[in-house]
């Protein structure tokens, strides 16, 4: 019984006792709120700025509970953002309180920061004022093992924890949610998802978003605008973080309250250096997925749902930066096979799918973009910082990075275009929203991992391509890369003991 939700055994006992009528507790109270028992109880682990920039989402949603938090690292003032107070800002709007973070220097986060914001904004609407109940732990493991009352595990870790805890949850018994990607590594992703598949559990990867904007660029497509597609282009201005080029040589102390070792998880043990953690862990093949992970699925995932994308690339190729470096007055080639690079370059061919013919999908990053077609330059225009291209046989689809307001270039042909121009003026469901109302009704989410495979293995498949140097092919039945043995280590992960998966 320790691992039955409250709401999986509600919804079990309703369907079996079919002889009693009943009715919704907040139907009988008459006040409109969701009551505590129909609540999908959450643990959030990683409490680190994403993780609580995106806390708010969890905290107004009437029918989410928090209930545990869960991070290695105790609370610290040395993380990274995107602005000085934004964070503490977004935090100050959810409480409603303009002196939340007062007087700390530098950006906090950490699991006690975590539990302190929880419990301030529940306790908003009790008498008393005070909230005391969302528990707290430092390993995942110990939360797994002593919670019996979480219904969905939220994992906002870095990448290289994210199979391991997604899995973890599941043999609980737990649905799961997480940031992407669903790993860093095929074999894992793998893992994870055939597991979604045969455990029942259900999931969600948080990079989907409804985008009817894709199904509109298609039936454009299937009308012949640009006749036969031949590739798909996708560029983001990415990273925003500083990326760096070799292992650390240095040794700064580990910072007090931060346990290193669980930080770590499953990679084999390194000397900590803050070069690793917080929001830098993304550039670093070990521990992120590069840009192409970090926005790629959000461009790509609801792509290749609408397009029906559903057999991942054979090939790949990617170029990235070079770099030298001053040694003693001498120029030096900087090997980095560590980090991933400034920017890069990466062609994905794909064979052919259901809707559409075989085609070439390009992957650009760190301020590489396509250069301006001539379809742009008729119009007097640039290709823009971020954005997405259709190339046929006969013409090109413009659109924004995640397909936003796409045009057929240039004007003119989009004037003559008598078909569907816009799509329908009505708001997006949020990440929330449509993972929420599919738990509760015992559905897979529009953004399971089960529909994430694709998308998941030809972004690892981007980083297998970096690391490599050359082009390699895929074998995606087998999971293998044919022509270059040594490639295939980059598939897999070396595991510390007692971590393997």
């Amino acid at each position: 019984m320790k691992n039955i939700s409250r709401r999986n055994f509600i919804s079990s006992a309703a369907s079996t006792a079919a002889t009693f009528t009943i009715v919704p507790s907040h139907v009988m109270a008459g006040s409109g709120k969701v009551p505590p028992s129909d609540k999908i109880t959450v643990a959030n682990i990683g409490c680190g700025t994403q993780g609580l920039r995106e806390m708010g989402d969890l905290l107004t949603h009437d029918e989410i509970q928090v209930v545990s938090v869960c991070d290695p690292n105790k609370m610290t003032n040395n993380y990274l953002d995107w602005s000085p107070h934004g964070l503490r800002d977004g935090i100050r709007r959810v409480l409603d309180d303009p002196s939340w973070g007062e007087g700390t220097e530098g950006i906090v986060a950490g699991r006690d920061v975590a539990k302190k914001y929880i419990e301030q904004y529940y306790g908003k609407n009790k008498p008393s004022g005070n909230y005391q109940g969302c528990s707290v732990y430092e390993d995942f493991r110990e939360l797994l093992e002593e919670e019996s009352d979480i219904d969905v595990l939220k994992i906002m870790t870095p990448d290289h924890l994210h199979a391991t805890i997604a899995m973890a949850g599941m043999r609980k018994g737990l649905d799961v949610i997480t940031h992407k990607p669903i790993a860093n590594r095929m074999y894992e992703a793998r893992k994870t998802i055939e597991m979604a598949k045969s455990s029942g559990r259900k999931t969600h990867l948080l990079a989907w978003h409804h985008r009817p904007e894709y199904a509109m660029v298609l039936k454009w497509i299937q009308d012949g605008v640009i006749g036969n597609l031949k590739e798909i282009h996708n560029w983001s201005y990415r990273p925003v973080w500083p990326q760096f080029t070799g292992i650390p040589k240095d040794r700064p102390p580990i910072p007090e309250g931060f346990n290193w070792d669980l930080w770590l998880g499953p990679v084999p043990h390194r000397p900590y250096h803050p070069n690793y953690t917080h929001n830098v862990f993304r550039g670093w093949y070990e521990f992120g997925g590069g840009s192409v992970a970090d926005m790629g699925h959000y461009s790509l995932f609801p792509l290749f749902r609408a397009f029906e994308i559903e057999t991942p690339p054979h090939t790949a190729k990617a170029y990235g930066t070079t770099l030298r470096e001053a040694d003693n007055g001498v120029c030096k080639w900087i090997d980095n096979d560590v980090a991933f690079p400034h920017s890069c370059l990466i062609k994905l061919s794909f064979p052919e799918q259901k809707l559409i013919p075989a085609f070439d999908l390009f992957w650009y990053d760190g301020g590489m973009k396509p250069f301006a077609p001539e379809e742009l330059e008729m119009d007097d225009r640039d290709i823009p910082n971020e954005g997405m291209m259709f190339v046929g046989d006969q013409g090109k689809i413009l659109a924004g990075f995640r397909c936003e307001e796409p045009e057929i270039i240039p004007a003119k042909r989009m004037e003559a275009y008598q078909g569907e121009k816009k799509t329908a003026d009505r708001e997006r469901e949020n990440g929330n929203n449509e993972w929420v109302s599919a738990f509760k009704a015992g559905k897979e989410s529009p953004g399971s991992f089960i529909y994430a495979g694709p998308v998941t293995e030809t972004i690892n498949l981007a980083a297998v391509a970096l690391r490599a140097k050359k082009k390699i092919k895929y074998d995606h039945q087998y999971m293998k890369i044919t022509n270059d043995r040594d490639a295939n280590g980059h598939l897999y992960r070396e595991y510390r003991f007692g971590w393997e998966i």
